[in-house]
């Protein structure tokens, strides 16, 4: 009855979810886009929020680190699978400030996805019309090269591209 066709069509099923026949609709790149690294927080407060990760959550948390060629002090919270990097401004003109101007609470500010060949990316990414903020990669909080993508080609998300 109908525990035999369950069990008849269940390989179907399978064959028709197999990652082989998704990843083919994929054209293939010069570089490869590789785990999330982290989601960065904008946050009014620093040592709140670094408490709030450490103190209540128990969470691995860095130390403070400045960042003034990002206009940035940032502190990452280890979560195992990925990071949270909490970010607060570093001068007048930070981008961060900014942000928490529009934001007075803080918010999800970007995400970092690692990849293979940022260069690579780069020109690639520009062949696509998608606009990067920087002509030339900066060095991130990781001590890596880095490139931010403009949201409004990201569906309304900054993205950061972190050389792996």
């Amino acid at each position: 009855g109908l525990l035999s066709r369950l069990q008849t069509s269940a390989p179907t099923v399978r064959t028709l979810s197999s990652s082989k026949s998704f990843s083919q609709n994929i054209p293939s790149c010069l570089w490869k886009l590789g785990r999330l690294n982290h989601v960065a927080i904008a946050v009014p407060d620093l040592e709140k929020a670094q408490s709030l990760y450490k103190d209540v959550l128990g969470a691995q948390v860095s130390e403070v680190v400045a960042l003034p060629e990002h206009g940035v002090y940032t502190i990452f919270v280890e979560l195992g699978n990925t990071k949270l990097e909490l970010l607060h401004p570093l001068g007048e003109k930070s981008p961060i400030a900014s942000f928490l101007q529009k934001n007075k609470s803080g918010g999800m500010h970007h995400i970092c996805i690692e990849v293979d060949d940022i260069k690579a990316a780069m020109t690639e990414l520009k062949k696509k019309k998608i606009r990067i903020l920087s002509e030339e990669p900066k060095i991130g909080a990781h001590g890596k090269p880095v490139i931010f993508l403009h949201p409004k080609d990201c569906h309304g998300v900054l993205v950061e591209l972190e050389q792996a």
